[in-house]
């Protein structure tokens, strides 16, 4: 069965789908939304979202259900093993699924990894720490960031 959902949260508007009690697309909503079709492991996942916002998780646990090219799914398989608070380069990540020469490929496969916040591709970063790319934007980046004490919070003199 799939199922639909939108969820509130800190950093905007969620979008999260289902198939097969597995979340395969946890994303910030960019389309108008259509009618929800809730399952069980929707509502799981929306309430371990709640519970990760409030501060009350640091991983997830609903069934997650990656569906993209052998690479792409090395590579997101890779990112469930950063740990929360914690960041990596673009080149350890390549290091890591055991191909150094591929680092622009996994910058590519991160950048288009369908399920947000939990496979934590904003836990990413480039070689010199800096922010670069996230698909929900370098803001809900720096926000998620914050939130896991993997980067000091900056204080706006606006």
């Amino acid at each position: 069965m799939k199922g639909i959902a939108y969820c509130s949260s800190p950093v905007g508007e969620l979008q999260i789908e289902s198939e097969n009690e597995e979340i395969t697309m946890l994303g910030f909503l960019w389309d108008p939304k259509v009618s929800e079709v809730r399952t069980p492991v929707i509502d799981q996942c929306i309430s371990e979202l709640s519970e990760y916002f409030s501060g009350r998780r640091k991983f997830f646990s609903f069934p997650i259900g990656l569906r993209g090219s052998e690479f792409q799914v090395k590579v997101w398989s890779e990112l469930l093993n950063i740990p929360f608070g914690k960041t990596i380069s673009y080149q350890e990540l390549a290091i890591r699924i055991g191909d150094i020469k591929s680092i622009r490929a996994v910058g590519l496969a991160n950048g288009q990894n369908p399920v947000a916040i939990a496979v934590p591709c904003h836990r990413v970063i480039g070689k010199s720490g800096d922010l670069v790319g996230y698909g929900g934007g370098l803001e809900r980046k720096v926000w998620l960031l914050e939130h896991e004490g993997a980067m000091q919070k900056q204080l706006s003199i606006f």
